[in-house]
């Protein structure tokens, strides 16, 4: 595969298995797969095809059992959990479905926490930056709201407004409208949107269509791995044809 060597993230034969009760299953085999600075990537594919899976490895909430993953350039996937945690402060925001907002926080106290374990960070940039954000997601006017007094629509500019607040290379979001109508899932994509056009990176996992397409890139995922849009399609029709012949044979021997 060849692109420039300034890639923010590259995953390189990234293989990930779980083991439980002697069971190995592989949710990743030899991915390959890598963001630019800038780019707007969506990941879509059917449901169990390993896309919650590659988030996690992306975002060092999860390591991966083989393979090379760069992040700005620095290897990161044998690192230990301090400095994980380090990174992931600094470098990355998560945009979740479920929101995943505190409910005994107010919206402003919300969007500061990832703020209040930067080591050297006073009060006032704090602030600065806390007010920056939610302005910036259209939600500075509800900062003593608590989640429970909020829509879900509004929950999940919350939600961004606290990814955006460390001011991350990398946006991740697992679902975002996943939880919303479509009025806010619109409302939400569109907000990326307009992050993604003012400079952020963004990788997303969604697994609606029109979300997708807001993406500057389409990458698709099928049994663990990274493929294209036709070797999707084709995959697919493979294991519809395997399944139908398994339908027709378990028919044929019934009794």
């Amino acid at each position: 595969m060849t692109h420039s060597t300034a890639a923010l993230l590259e995953m390189n034969d990234i293989a990930k298995v779980f083991y439980t009760d002697e069971v190995e299953t592989h949710a990743l085999a030899g991915v390959h797969f890598h963001i630019q600075r800038g780019e707007f990537v969506s990941i879509t594919g059917p449901s169990g095809c390993g896309k919650s899976t590659l988030l996690s490895i992306l975002g060092l909430l999860d390591t991966p059992t083989a393979g090379e993953y760069r992040l700005a350039g620095v290897p990161v996937q044998d690192i230990g959990a301090a400095e994980r945690a380090r990174i992931r402060n600094k470098e990355i925001g998560f945009i979740f479905q479920a929101f995943n907002l505190i409910g005994d926080l107010s919206v402003y106290e919300n969007v500061e926490l990832p703020l209040t374990y930067r080591e050297g960070m006073s009060k006032a940039e704090r602030k600065e930056r806390t007010l920056a954000s939610l302005e910036r997601v259209g939600m500075a006017h509800r900062l003593k709201h608590y989640p429970a007094q909020l829509s879900g629509g509004q929950q999940q500019r919350v939600a961004v407004a606290r990814a955006l607040v460390g001011q991350p290379s990398l946006l991740l979001a697992d679902e975002p409208t996943g939880n919303l109508d479509s009025k806010n899932g619109e409302a939400v994509m569109g907000l990326l949107d307009e992050l993604h056009k003012a400079g952020s990176t963004i990788c997303m996992v969604t697994h609606d269509p029109r979300y997708a397409d807001f993406a500057q890139r389409k990458v698709f995922m099928f049994d663990g791995r990274v493929v294209d849009e036709d070797t999707l399609h084709r995959l697919r029709h493979e294991e519809d044809q395997r399944l139908d012949a398994q339908i027709r044979m378990a028919r044929a021997a019934a009794p």
